[in-house]
Formats: C-alpha cells, sequence, structure tokens
C-alpha cells in the first residue's frame, strides 16, 4: 500500500515536471523570440533611416517617420510569432488583426489616402522643403513634407496646411526644381524708333552681374502693333537672384531707354470736331 501511493506520487510528479517543462520552454522561446524580433526590427528601423539619409533627394523630415514604420511593422510581425511559442492560435489573431484593420482602413479612408500621397510624395519627390510650387491652386514656399499633409508658406507670410492626396491629384508646377531660370523683360516702343539703338539700350541692362553669360542675353523683336513696337530683352540668371535682378531691371529700364533717345509711346485720343453746315446756313425768307 505504501507502495503504490509513492509510485503515484512519482508518476503524477513526473507529468507535472513534464508540463512545466513544456511551459517553461515556451515561456523561454517566447521571451526570446520577442527580445530578438524587437531587436531586430529596431536594428531594422536604423538601418532604413541609414539607407534613406543617403538619398540626396530624399527630405530628411520625413526619414524618421519611415524608420518608425519599419520598426513599428517588424514589431507587430514579432508580437504574432512570439503568441505562436506560447501557444496562441495566429491563424485567429491574423484574421482579426486583418478584419480591425479593414475596418480601420475603411473608416480612415481619406486619411490612408493621404498617407499614400505622402509616400508617393517622399519617394518621387516633385518638390522638397524650400522649393517654391504651385500645387491645389496654393502657390508658396514648401516648410514641411510630412505623411499627412503638405507645410506650405505663401509669400506674405501666410501659412497652409494642404492635405498629400489634393496636391498628389493636381498638377504641381515646380518654380525652383532647376539652379537657373529665364527672365523675359518686354516693352513697348515708338514706331519711329530705331531698332539698333533699342537693342544698345536693352543689352546695356544685361551688364548687371547676376546676369549669367551662358546662355547669352538677347534681344528680340516680339512684334508690331498700331500702337508700338514691342521688344524684349532675355536673360538668364541663378534661381537665387531671379527675383531682385527682375524687380532692378524694370527699374532701370525707362532710364536705359531714355540714354539711347528711346520714347515709349503713350495711348492717345484724338477728337476733330466737324461744324454742321446747317449751323452756317442762312435760314431767313425774302
Amino acid at each position: 500500500m505504501k507502495d503504490t501511493y509513492f509510485s503515484d506520487f512519482n508518476l503524477l510528479d513526473g507529468q507535472s515536471f513534464d508540463v512545466l517543462l513544456g511551459f517553461s520552454t515556451q515561456l523561454l522561446a517566447g521571451i526570446l523570440t520577442l527580445m530578438v524580433g524587437f531587436w531586430l526590427a529596431g536594428r531594422a528601423g536604423r538601418l532604413t533611416i541609414d539607407s534613406l539619409n543617403k538619398i540626396e533627394r530624399l527630405d530628411t523630415t520625413v526619414v524618421p517617420l519611415l524608420g518608425a514604420l519599419v520598426r513599428y511593422a517588424g514589431m507587430t510581425l514579432t508580437l504574432v510569432v512570439a503568441l505562436g511559442k506560447f501557444g496562441v492560435e495566429t491563424t485567429s489573431i491574423i484574421a482579426v488583426l486583418g478584419a480591425a484593420g479593414l475596418a480601420i482602413g475603411l473608416a480612415l479612408q481619406g486619411t490612408l489616402s493621404n498617407v499614400a500621397a505622402g509616400l508617393m510624395l517622399v519617394f518621387l519627390r516633385p518638390f522638397k522643403i524650400g522649393d517654391w510650387i504651385e500645387a491645389a491652386g496654393m502657390s508658396g514656399s514648401v516648410r514641411e513634407i510630412g505623411l499627412f499633409t503638405t507645410v506650405i508658406d505663401t509669400f506674405d507670410n501666410v501659412f497652409i496646411s494642404v492635405p498629400n492626396s489634393s496636391i498628389w491629384s493636381s498638377s504641381i508646377i515646380n518654380h525652383s526644381r532647376y539652379g537657373t531660370r529665364r527672365l523675359d523683360l518686354d516693352i513697348g516702343i515708338d514706331h519711329a524708333s530705331d531698332l539698333d539703338k533699342a537693342e544698345a539700350a536693352m543689352l546695356s541692362l544685361a551688364d548687371d552681374p547676376r546676369v549669367l553669360k551662358d546662355p547669352a542675353p538677347r534681344f528680340i523683336v516680339v512684334g508690331y502693333d498700331e500702337r508700338a513696337i514691342t521688344i524684349r530683352l532675355r536673360v538668364h540668371a541663378a534661381y537665387g537672384d531671379f527675383f531682385d535682378l527682375g524687380f532692378d531691371l524694370n527699374r532701370h529700364l525707362k532710364s536705359a531707354l531714355d540714354r539711347y533717345g528711346i520714347t515709349i509711346p503713350y495711348p492717345q485720343r484724338i477728337i476733330h470736331h466737324h461744324a454742321r453746315d446747317d449751323e452756317h446756313a442762312d435760314t431767313g425768307t425774302a
């Protein structure tokens, strides 16, 4: 009787030990999976940031966001695998996550479209911070490119936050994409003007050091109309000098034309008065 009691106890103890050993193994495997997976997720996030920082055209403000997306995606995958190590049915977890993701996606459809558009703006790079753009009916300098919105500062210092989807779905005009800009300066001169002198007057404005020598400045006769001959000075300048140069050339244009005796016609109205013949006719009778 005594032997039977101890044999039963030893059998129960052996089963408990096996159960405890199996659970401990699963627990250890799950913990190791979490530790290694989270470390790999963090490492992947840092490698993503380091790799994106090497892309010159990529805006540095969005690099941390993309690194965070990679890290959180890795952590989510690690959590699912670790739960499987604990004996949790992962297929049900994935199904729940899929259903939740679908519900969230439908609820946040507009927001997710902004995220998708933000990623397209990040990777395709139609503009960068500091560029002067026109998009979605807005015009100004780009201050920030985020995953949801792009911030634009207008030239009169007004803050505008534009949804990325609105920008991506519209035509984007980037005025500062290239390092140089062409500047055309038009003016109408009198029909009696000497075109050679007019050319000399216009090209004298191109002596400004901000005007690029290549491409060379050009004088162009644009056309004739009943009022004036339209002439044009075409120059190129670095984008940073473009606006100030345009203001200064307009400022000195009239004085340059005056030095060469070129006149600017102004609208004139000539009124001819004709007296009616019956006003001077004799109206008396004999």
